[in-house]
């Protein structure tokens, strides 16, 4: 009879290792940016081994996208039965998010992240955009079903387009009008019948 022993599963993960990790990452990528900084750089800055990153991720640009996630809220999708209150709660709640310091620098490090590596531009559209994409496709369903809007809107098209008004109005406030209306009223163009 053989002498196996099972194997520990090892330590268990610090919630107070990961929060420094990802701490590190948002700090660095403020700093240096993303091409600057390093996993040697995190773990040094964060306390922690480089082992003790690389167990959580695979790569730099999964460790930054996550970093970026954490500070960010949920998007939640609204069920108000109307399209237009749908997408007035959408539109206030990324106002919300978006016109604070903290969410102004996180869309600047996205933006940032994403045009100046692809494989960071991949990751953040798989783990988080796909997944809020995927959600907002249910508004566009609903309103299908209301006879709302047209039966061959791509709820996948009105996503990004939304998305695109609402980065462009960051970027370049209106002058004659609330960003919330800017958005509203551009998306009324593509929303008509």
């Amino acid at each position: 009879m053989s002498n196996i022993s099972k194997k520990s599963p090892g330590r268990p993960r610090s919630l107070q290792s990961h929060q420094a990790m990802l701490q590190a990452t948002l700090e660095l990528l403020a700093e240096v940016g993303f091409d600057g900084m390093s996993i040697d750089g995190i773990a040094a800055r964060a306390g922690v081994g480089k082992t003790t990153i690389y167990r959580r991720y695979t790569s730099k640009e999964e460790l930054v996208a996550d970093a970026i996630e954490s500070v960010r809220q949920d998007v939640e999708i609204p069920d108000t039965g109307s399209i237009w209150s749908d997408i007035d709660a959408l539109i206030e709640g990324a106002a919300q998010i978006t016109f604070t310091p903290l969410g102004r620098k996180t869309v600047a490090m996205i933006i940032s992240s994403a045009s100046s590596n692809s494989q960071f531009a991949r990751i953040y559209w798989e783990k988080y955009l796909q997944p809020r994409r995927d959600a907002f496709a249910v508004v566009i369903e609903r309103a299908k079903a209301r006879k709302e809007v047209c039966v061959d809107l791509d709820p996948g098209i009105v996503f990004d387009m939304m998305s695109g008004i609402m980065l462009y109005g960051l970027i370049f406030p209106p002058t004659t009008e609330s960003w919330q209306l800017y958005v509203r009223r551009a998306l009324g163009y593509l929303l008509s019948p």
